[in-house]
C-alpha cells in the first residue's frame, strides 16, 4: 500500500465527481440570510460531522463512518480513495488599541462589511492509493493528522490605516482511514469493499460539562465523505443492483453514509459515499449560476430574496464569510437571462414523435385502434394540455359502467375503499352508502367518482362548496336508487 498523489487519469475522474462532492462538502455551510446573527446560522453543520470519540459518546453524533459496497475489479486493479472534510477554524475579531495592542470585539465596522466572530471551514483531503490485492484480509490502515495552527490577517481602512486584525485558530485533529475487501461466493468475481473513516482526536471535554458541541467542532471532521475510484473494473449500484447481486447488496452495512455511483452516466468506476442520500450519478443542474450553500431552498427564490436584502444586511453577510460575500455579489450581478433560467426546466420529457410512415399502395392509411377503457369511457383524442380537451367532458352527465350498471350523478353506491388506497379516513367509510355527485376524468385518463355520504349532516354544504370525497370505480358497488 502506498499513499501518493493520484495519476492524471484518476485525478481527472475525481475532478468530475468533485462538482457534486463540493455541494456535499458545503451543504448548509451558511444559510440565508447569510449573516452570523441569523438564528439558523448559530447551529452550524448538520451533515457528516465526525466528532472526537471522547465527546461523541455523550452525543447523538458519531466518531466514524462505515461504508460497504460491491465492486468487480479486474486483475491488478488499484483503488484510489479520497477522504474530504472541512476543518473548522475559529475566527475572532480584534480591534487595535492606542498602545499598539489588540482587544477582542464582537464586531468591527468597515465601509463595505461588518466583521464578526465566525467559524470558517477549510477544505482538507487525505488521499490513499492501494492495490486491490492488498485490501484482502486485514486490509490497510492509513492514519492522518492535521496540526494546530494560528494565523492573523490585518484589517485596514480605505486609506490603509490599521483598524484591527482577524485571528484564525485551528485545533489539532487526527483520524484514520481503514480499507479492506473480501471476495463473495458466486459465479462472478465480486468483492465487498469496506471503507471506514474514524476521528481519533485524543480530546475529551472537561468534567464540569461546560464544553458542548461548540467546543467539539474545531476537533471534528465536518461534512466528511469519501470518493473511491477503480482504475480497472467497476462498482455495482447499491440502489439499483442487478438481480443476481441484490442479496449481496442487502447484506452490506452502511452506517452514517451511503454510496452511490458518481461521475458521468454510463460509467461505474467511481463511487461517492456521502452522509446525504443521493441517487446514482448525481449532477449539478446546468442552470445553477453558482454555489448558494443553502440547498434546502430553491435557487430562484434564494437569488431573489438575497438581492432584496437591505444594504446593512448585505454588509453583515459580506463580513460573515467570504463565501457568503460571494453569494451577495452573485445575486447583485446576476443578469436577467440567468435568473430567468432558474425559473424551471423540464428534463423528464423526451421526443417520441417522428415522420409518419408512408401508407402501403394497396391500403389506405388508418389510425391505430385505441385501447378499450374497462369502464366504457372513450379516451380523449385531444392532448390533456389543450383547453379543447375539456370540451368532451361533462361531470354532471357523464356515465361510467360498474358491475354492468351505468352510474352517474344521482346514482347510489356502496363504498368499498381499501382495494388500492391506504387513507385511514377512507377506511372508516367501509360499507357506507353514498350518492354520486359527478363523474370526473384526470389527465392520465383515470375515472373518479365524486360522492357525498348518505346521512352526512354536512352533505348540503359539501355540494354548495364542491368539496366531495373521491373514489375510483373499483372501490364502489352499485345500489338501487332510492
Amino acid at each position: 500500500m502506498t499513499v501518493t498523489t493520484f495519476a492524471d487519469g484518476t485525478e481527472a475522474r475525481f475532478s468530475v465527481a468533485r462538482q457534486v462532492a463540493d455541494a456535499v462538502l458545503f451543504e448548509g455551510y451558511v444559510l440565508y440570510p447569510y449573516r452570523a446573527s441569523a438564528a439558523k446560522n448559530r447551529l452550524r453543520w448538520q451533515f457528516g460531522v465526525l466528532v472526537p470519540p471522547g465527546w461523541g459518546a455523550d452525543s447523538e453524533e458519531h466518531d466514524f463512518q462505515h461504508t460497504e459496497c460491491l465492486m468487480e475489479p479486474r486483475a491488478g486493479a488499484t483503488l484510489a480513495v479520497e477522504l474530504r472534510f472541512l476543518h473548522a477554524q475559529r475566527r475572532t475579531v480584534q480591534r487595535s488599541r492606542p498602545d499598539g495592542g489588540f482587544e477582542d470585539v464582537p464586531e468591527l465596522h468597515l465601509e463595505d462589511r461588518v466583521l464578526v466572530p465566525w467559524d470558517e471551514g477549510t477544505e482538507e483531503r487525505e488521499e490513499v492509493l492501494a492495490p486491490v490485492d492488498e485490501l484482502i484480509g486485514d486490509g490497510v490502515t492509513v492514519p492522518f493528522t492535521r496540526p494546530a495552527r494560528e494565523e492573523t490577517e490585518p484589517v485596514l481602512d480605505t486609506d490603509g490605516r490599521p483598524l484591527g486584525r482577524l485571528v484564525r485558530r485551528c485545533e489539532e485533529i487526527s483520524g484514520v482511514v481503514r480499507l479492506s475487501a473480501r471476495e463473495l461466493d458466486g459465479p462472478y468475481r465480486v468483492m465487498q469493499l469496506t471503507a471506514v473513516v474514524e476521528n481519533t482526536t485524543p480530546w475529551s471535554p472537561p468534567d464540569d460539562g461546560t464544553a458542548g458541541r461548540h467546543a467539539a467542532l474545531p476537533r471534528s471532521l465536518v461534512a466528511a465523505h469519501v470518493l473511491m475510484c477503480l482504475d480497472a473494473g467497476s462498482f455495482l449500484s447499491m440502489t439499483d443492483p442487478p438481480e443476481w447481486a441484490k442479496g449481496a447488496v442487502a447484506s452490506c452495512r452502511n452506517l452514517h453514509t451511503w454510496p452511490v455511483l458518481a461521475g458521468e452516466p454510463g460509467r461505474a468506476d467511481l463511487v461517492l459515499s456521502s452522509p446525504i442520500i443521493l441517487e446514482d450519478h448525481p449532477a449539478i443542474a446546468p442552470e445553477s449560476p453558482g454555489a448558494l450553500y443553502d440547498a434546502t431552498e430553491i435557487d430562484e427564490i434564494l437569488a431573489l430574496r438575497t438581492a432584496a436584502l437591505t444594504d446593512q444586511e448585505k454588509r453583515e453577510a459580506r463580513g460573515t464569510d467570504d463565501r457568503a460575500a460571494a453569494v451577495i455579489e452573485l445575486a447583485d450581478s446576476m443578469p436577467p437571462e440567468v435568473l430567468e433560467r432558474l425559473h424551471g426546466a423540464v428534463r423528464s420529457l423526451r421526443d417520441v414523435t417522428g415522420p409518419e410512415p408512408s401508407p402501403a399502395p394497396s391500403a389506405p392509411l388508418q389510425a391505430a385502434p385505441a385501447m378499450p377503457d374497462p369502464y366504457g369511457v372513450e379516451p380523449p383524442q385531444t392532448p390533456w394540455w389543450d383547453p379543447a380537451s375539456d370540451a368532451g367532458f361533462d361531470p354532471a352527465h357523464d356515465r361510467v359502467v360498474v358491475d354492468g350498471r351505468s352510474l352517474g350523478a344521482g346514482s347510489r353506491v356502496l363504498l368499498r375503499p381499501g382495494l388500492r388506497r391506504t387513507d385511514a379516513q377512507d377506511l372508516f367509510l367501509q360499507g357506507r352508502s353514498a350518492r354520486v355527485e359527478a363523474v370526473l376524468h384526470d389527465v392520465d385518463g383515470q375515472v373518479h367518482l365524486a360522492v357525498t355520504v348518505e346521512g352526512d349532516p354536512g352533505a348540503d354544504i359539501r355540494r354548495e362548496q364542491g368539496r366531495f370525497l373521491y373514489f375510483q370505480p373499483d372501490e364502489v358497488s352499485p345500489l338501487e336508487d332510492a
